[in-house]
């Protein structure tokens, strides 16, 4: 895709999971059950995948783990084999980490290795001003399009006040901004910034607020601007959330998309669901806790599925919380229809191939 195919696509509104690491229990890269998670996005009818975010574990991006290229390069192999059986363009997002050089090299990486767009994680730069994260930004724009990410402060992001959010959106590489605060005053932040950016058509609006999916989704939101009103929407998610069950999730968004695109009172049958959603976030990540255990409970989640193996991380320490297991237990039992199971097994054996 060129980069205004890039933008296009983005804008009409996509499922996006983040993607985890399937890792063997000796903690290595376990090449099948990765390729198999890829395969499950791309069946499912996800827009996209993001790899190298949060959900994948940010230790890849240490050089000294040397696994972030293999990681990238062997989703974009099985996305592209996807595009080339079937004809339907699927995104490759990439994370980008670290100081202005590393970004700028993972940037780089990214392009070579055939992605479309980066998710640039401010977590490095947890000191530096408005005048400092806006330069760095521009220079790994300068390279590549880029999405900006408000990742929250207990996943380790950092508070950025409105005035970044409106001099990001003006960097005219700027495709699409995840925002992942987990807070409404904060979402309010970043659609205001855009709106006052003049560039409210130029970039896509993902969530990644897994305590209000379906309500980001379903909302328009309206900021007057030199008294006059510019309407913004969130159009799709880029989502640790939807690494799971992630047939349903592309059900749910185009749920959404019709109800928006029809108009009128969202019912309330709807309203029931988003609040089993994130009932269902809560437990698989471990909100009880300070999300201590998300990627621990994807893992156990996708490992019930039969697509990994086990909950295994990079960290060994990194594990469920206590309790959480008896929670993601109670969610599965009371929300069946939440789930993608029998989608999974279905088509498993294919994908394990």
């Amino acid at each position: 895709m060129t980069r205004d195919q890039v933008h296009q696509f983005l804008r009409e509104g996509h499922v996006i999971p983040a993607h985890p690491l399937a890792l063997t229990e000796a903690r290595k890269l376990d090449e099948r059950r990765q390729r198999a998670l890829t395969r499950y996005y791309c069946a499912a009818g996800a827009g996209g995948v993001a790899v190298g975010v949060h959900t994948t574990q940010f230790e890849i991006h240490d050089p000294a783990c040397g696994l972030l290229e293999p990681v990238i390069e062997l989703a974009g192999e099985t996305v592209d084999d996807y595009i080339a059986a079937t004809g339907r363009p699927v995104l490759k997002a990439g994370g980008i980490c670290g100081a202005t050089a590393q970004a700028v090299k993972e940037a780089e990486m990214l392009a070579g290795a055939g992605y479309h767009a980066g998710l640039v994680s401010l977590s490095a730069l947890k000191t530096a001003s408005v005048d400092e994260l806006i330069a760095h930004c521009r220079a790994v724009a300068d390279v590549f399009p880029i999405m900006g990410f408000y990742l929250q402060p207990a996943a380790g992001g950092r508070l950025l006040p409105f005035e970044f959010w409106r001099r990001l959106a003006a960097i005219d590489n700027l495709v699409a901004i995840k925002i992942a605060p987990f807070n409404r005053y904060q979402t309010l932040d970043v659609i205001r910034g855009v709106a006052e950016s003049g560039r409210a058509d130029a970039i896509a609006l993902y969530t990644g607020n897994d305590d209000a999916i379906v309500a980001d989704l379903l909302t328009t939101y309206q900021v007057d601007v030199d008294a006059e009103p510019v309407s913004l929407r969130i159009v799709g998610g880029l989502l640790g959330h939807w690494s799971f069950w992630t047939r349903k999730a592309v059900d749910l968004l185009d749920e959404c998309h019709a109800l928006v695109e029809a108009g009128g009172d969202v019912p309330a049958e709807m309203m029931t669901r988003a609040v089993q959603v994130t009932d269902s976030n809560a437990a698989a990540f471990d909100a009880a806790n300070g999300f201590a255990g998300c990627i621990a409970g994807i893992h156990e989640i996708l490992m019930r599925q039969g697509l990994l193996a086990g909950r295994w991380t990079l960290n060994p320490d990194e594990d469920l919380s206590p309790g959480q297991q008896a929670e993601i237990d109670r969610v599965y039992a009371a929300y069946p229809h939440l789930n993608d199971d029998a989608f999974v097994r279905e088509h498993l054996d294919e994908w394990l191939l």
